[in-house]
């Protein structure tokens, strides 16, 4: 890894807490109408799409840090495709959050610098479990936008577009490290990564 890598590792890192994220695809459900929502369902609504934006930030994290130290050209350039798209959703999810009067997670930085680690240590285990590892962290993403979908207000169409697409976009990134030769991870690994999503998604909603 040499020096030119790790400051354009760090440009991205800057770049993704603290500029606009670009998207080329337009922002899901943006022509549907705004709902009537109650002050706490708005709020509910706001927390739920803080914690869409942190899981987001963290998974530019461990891709960037999954891409630094993948081995295999096709796995490094599927890492990096990945992370294209998840900028698309943070994009989307900062639209989201503005329109609904909040803002993202003051913990965004923290979320960061702590999957970026994350990921490099997976990437350094080698390009197969790299890319379990990625399918698993797209799976257990999808399951958590899933449960959104049943959280958020049923009224709040423009929330739930943006969700249902991102869900869409996870589903397709688990298959396709699957496709290039990712295993699946043991079961104390899938619990830890469970476990540490709960604490993010947790302290996200509010902060």
């Amino acid at each position: 890894m040499n020096l030119d890598t790790l400051i354009l590792a760090f440009d991205r890192g800057l770049r993704t807490l603290f500029a606009p994220a670009p998207t080329v695809r337009p922002v899901p459900g943006r022509d549907l109408a705004e709902a009537s929502l109650t002050e706490a369902e708005q709020r509910h609504a706001a927390g739920l799409m803080r914690v869409n934006h942190s899981g987001e930030v963290c998974a530019q994290a461990l891709y960037q840090g999954q891409a630094l130290t993948a081995r295999n050209p096709q796995a490094r350039a599927a890492l990096r495709q990945a992370a294209q798209e998840e900028t698309e959703h943070l994009n989307w999810c900062e639209t989201r959050l503005r329109e609904l009067g909040s803002h993202k997670s003051y913990l965004n930085p923290i979320w960061y610098t702590g999957s970026l680690a994350i990921g490099m240590a997976a990437g350094a285990l080698g390009d197969k479990w790299n890319l379990g590892f990625l399918a698993e962290t797209e799976r257990q993403v999808e399951a958590h936008l899933a449960s959104h979908l049943a959280r958020l207000p049923a009224q709040d169409a423009k929330s739930r577009a943006i969700v249902e697409q991102m869900k869409i976009d996870e589903a397709k990134h688990a298959t396709t490290a699957i496709e290039h030769g990712g295993r699946p991870l043991p079961l104390p690994v899938r619990l830890g990564m469970r476990l540490t999503s709960k604490v993010m998604t947790s302290l996200a909603y509010w902060v």
